[in-house]
């Protein structure tokens, strides 16, 4: 089992940042993929970010809508997940998940979620 925790959301200005936190616990190892999904009111959840938990300079991956602007890290001793978030945009207001296990674009273990909110 893997329990994921979130924190850092809030509300910001559009252009503003934000860096969101994930402290992950139980069955994660070196490449577990970890993630970041989000999921905008009245629209499905979508990917955002993803990362092996012990980053090797590598394999990171990033919506479309997304790069350039943020940034997924680890850090692989504390089994923490960060996404900080640069540049944002109203239409960046969403829920967003931490998430483990990432399988195509869905994962097995996911966290409660944290609310982002960008007013323009």
């Amino acid at each position: 089992q893997v329990q994921l925790v979130e924190s850092g959301g809030g509300l910001v200005q559009a252009g503003g940042s934000l860096r969101l936190s994930c402290a992950a616990s139980g069955r994660i190892f070196r490449n577990t993929p970890m993630g970041w999904f989000r999921q905008a009111p009245g629209k499905e959840r979508e990917f955002v970010a993803a990362i092996p938990m012990t980053w090797s300079g590598k394999s990171t991956d990033y919506a479309d809508s997304v790069k350039g602007r943020f940034t997924i890290s680890t850090d692989n001793f504390k089994n923490m997940v960060y996404l900080q978030m640069n540049s944002l945009k109203p239409e960046d207001t969403a829920v967003y998940y931490c998430a483990a296990e990432l399988q195509g674009n869905t994962a097995r273990y996911w966290g409660q979620g944290t609310q982002v909110t960008v007013s323009s």
